[in-house]
């Protein structure tokens, strides 16, 4: 192969409509078809001497503008143009303001759009994903970034039809929309919706990024996460209420079908280990429990938002596809095959969402739901959901959990059977076992959480010793429920011993005074 490497001292042509400037380097490369690449350099476009070219920028484009079709044959100089160009502006916008001008001036990101559409090529999606994402990520000025988001060009690249199946091309895209909401604020958000009637209507950055929530690479699903909570910590109303809106709302309880799948996985895993310990066990049993306490995490992140309803929604549906149907079923003392979480599991999960989730309702739901008895939550287990038992089948990035084959139990059964999300906070757990005759033939689950403690099972001590001390620190959780459990303080206790004394006194004082008139 035949390399010449030229250094050209004045201008000259080397490819039908490109030209080169003075001093600018080619390489030439003779292919076994007897043609010559021409591969361009762009060394001092490169120049780390802090001198700026706008002249090299202006040129570029030009070139690009020329640009008919991007084939095999120009997709290099495509390339390189495409990575100059996003240097010179990110290096111009931090140092020299004519460059702002210049970006205006030559539409440059309409330019990077139409670079899209004309190729033919995946290298070149590969390449502009990533140019426009440092351009993003490293722009400081505002008046750049509005410019970015404006015109609707970034909406059609989001919106654009990739092949994902190529695995390099879904993660720059996934950057790319995620460098996207490292820059909303509740002004840059406005130009990449569309409202009427003050109400947003399409949300693309939103909806496009929530179809790969569940996708298998966990890299993605984190990405897809952050760009969420982007989105949310934002505080705009409009978009709040169009997240929180049918379809979009459904995203909420797909998260909780995903994490229902997760748990009962992590129940397989404890299972097999205890039957047919490996030596990657363990190792394997920590990776799922980092999975299902990021999950939750992740929860607790939403719910921070301050979103209205959002809270509600997961509490809800962890209550209803998770708490009652499989975790309060497997607190017996006796071995049900059909359980499909063991008893070590759900004490776990117990602690883990008592500990992370931060929601007063579901909080004080959960310990409710101890005064009642085992039986309330078999009966609510054993209810088919649309024809489909939790924790069947599988999930799939096209088809997100719970969107059609999973959905709540029916309410009206709960408030029958167990505790109503809804009305948590006013139940008293005095009014719960007077209803439900808790007694040695129907077992509350709280006598079956203390059975634990003298199993002889040293697993299952630990486990329920948990469940309580989590209880106990829980700040979400009425002291009126830890007192009924029997594990409130002595110093709350006598405090509320003395809180009563002085109410009772107070009420006979009433009482004496009303007698004596």
């Amino acid at each position: 192969m035949l390399k010449l490497l030229l250094t050209l001292e004045k201008r000259v042509t080397v490819e039908k409509g490109i030209e080169m400037l003075s001093e600018d380097r080619i390489s030439w490369t003779l292919t076994k078809s007897g043609k010559f690449e021409v591969k361009l350099y762009y060394d001092v476009l490169r120049s780390s001497r802090g001198v700026s070219f706008p002249w090299q920028a202006r040129y570029l484009t030009e070139q690009l503008a020329k640009v008919q079709i991007v084939n095999e044959v120009n997709k290099d100089f495509v390339i390189e143009a495409l990575r100059s160009i996003a240097e010179l502006i990110t290096y111009g916008d931090q140092h020299d303001s004519s460059f702002f001008e210049f970006f205006m001036e030559k539409q440059v990101m309409g330019e990077f759009v139409r670079i899209l559409k004309i190729s033919r090529t995946i290298i070149i999606s590969l390449q502009l994903l990533q140019t426009i994402s440092i351009m993003i990520q490293n722009l400081k000025s505002e008046h750049a970034i509005y410019y970015m988001f404006s015109n609707e060009h970034m909406n059609y690249l989001i919106t654009y039809s990739f092949d994902f199946r190529n695995e390099e091309l879904l993660s720059y895209y996934i950057s790319f929309l995620r460098a996207i909401s490292g820059k909303l604020n509740k002004n840059t958000i406005s130009l990449l919706v569309k409202t009427q009637s003050d109400e947003v209507v399409s949300f693309p950055l939103y909806v496009e990024a929530i179809r790969f929530a569940f996708h298998e690479e966990n890299m993605v699903r984190t990405a897809v996460r952050a760009l969420t909570l982007n989105v949310y910590h934002v505080g705009d109303d409009c978009v709040n209420r169009y997240v929180t809106s049918a379809p979009h709302a459904d995203y909420f309880s797909n998260l909780v079908a995903f994490f229902q799948k997760q748990c009962i996985s992590l129940n397989g895993l404890v299972s097999d280990t205890v039957k047919n310990p490996g030596p990657d066990s363990i190792s394997t049993i920590l990776a799922a429990v980092d999975e299902i306490e990021d999950n939750l995490y992740y929860f607790s992140d939403v719910v921070s938002a301050g979103i209205p309803d959002v809270g509600r929604l997961i509490s809800d549906n962890i209550l209803q596809r998770l708490i009652f149907p499989l975790l309060l079923p497997s607190l017996r003392i006796e071995a049900v095959n059909e359980i499909q979480i063991g008893a070590v599991t759900t004490l776990y999960l117990i602690c883990c969402i008592l500990r992370i989730v931060k929601i007063k309702d579901l909080a004080n739901t959960i310990a409710a739901a101890l005064f009642f008895p085992i039986e309330a939550f078999i009966q609510i287990s054993e209810v088919k959901l649309n024809g489909y038992m939790p924790g069947h089948g599988s999930i799939h990035e096209s088809q997100p959990p719970g969107n059609d084959n999973l959905t709540g139990v029916d309410t009206a059964r709960l408030r029958v059977n167990g505790p109503s999300s809804s009305s948590s906070s006013h139940i008293h757990p005095e009014v719960i076992m007077t209803q439900n005759d808790c007694t040695a033939s129907h077992l509350a689950l709280r006598e079956a959480l203390l059975s634990y403690l003298t199993s002889g099972d040293d697993v299952l001590v630990l486990g329920s010793l948990g469940v309580l001390a989590t209880l106990l620190q829980t700040k979400e959780l009425d002291e009126s429920m830890l007192d009924a459990l029997g594990i409130l303080p002595q110093r709350k206790q006598h405090k509320k011993q003395l809180l009563d004394t002085l109410e009772g006194r107070r009420v006979m004082a009433c009482y004496l005074k009303k007698e004596s008139e």
